[in-house]
């Protein structure tokens, strides 16, 4: 059988048409009917892919693939010098949910200078670590607070939030700090925290006012 017409190379090809719709499909075809030679294919291109909704359904894709061949495949893209590698990787291990990956996502991951890739790496980590790790990632999260903009206040508040009873002391101690920012994040964090229905936006104006 030559390259061109092995399934795996038939898919590699397919997921490199000019435009995305063809691309969508061809990563939906390979979830509809999983084979362990797709995943290698499909890892590679989440590095590249342009398209946002392309990405999601390589992502659905590998769901559909054994966790096992997967995990094993997505783990060394943590330590990729691509940030989009990085971040669908995280992303991807987000929704498989094998708890195998936590140990993975080290502090250079949560502390990442690429907000798409910190992101990722404190809602997998939020999501992914077990009962004794939580409050030692909600210090390591805590560090974030009051940092970047808007955007990275709520992902990180909603990370924290998976967190749950683990994040209240630090939070407690940062809600009593000098620097207003990190004062006010940990506040509406906390509001969020009793009361889950609460506004985010409102949660920040309730905080800053007192």
């Amino acid at each position: 059988m030559t390259d061109e017409n092995r399934p795996a190379d038939r898919l590699r090809a397919a997921l490199t048409a000019p435009d995305a719709s063809s691309r969508l499909q061809a990563a939906m075809t390979a979830g509809t009917r999983p084979a362990d030679e797709y995943a290698k294919v499909l890892v590679a291109r989440c590095a590249v892919e342009p398209d946002f909704g392309v990405r999601e359904m390589l992502t659905w894709a590998l769901t559909r693939h054994e966790p096992g061949v997967t995990v094993d495949l997505l783990l060394p893209e943590l330590e990729s010098e691509t940030p989009q590698a990085r971040s669908q990787a995280l992303h991807t291990l987000s929704k498989v949910g094998d708890p195998r990956a936590f140990p993975a996502i080290t502090p250079a991951l949560l502390h990442d200078e690429h907000p798409a890739v910190a992101h990722a790496a404190w809602r997998t980590a939020a999501g992914l670590a077990p009962e004794p790790e939580r409050p030692a990632l909600a210090r390591q999260l805590a560090e974030h607070l009051g940092e970047r903009d808007r955007p990275d206040q709520r992902a990180l508040t909603r990370a924290l939030l998976m967190l749950g009873d683990a994040a209240t002391p630090v939070l407690e101690v940062a809600a009593r700090s000098e620097e207003d920012a990190r004062r006010f994040h940990a506040l509406a964090t906390l509001r969020l925290l009793a009361d889950p229905d609460e506004d985010v936006e409102e949660a920040f104006a309730r905080a800053r006012r007192g």
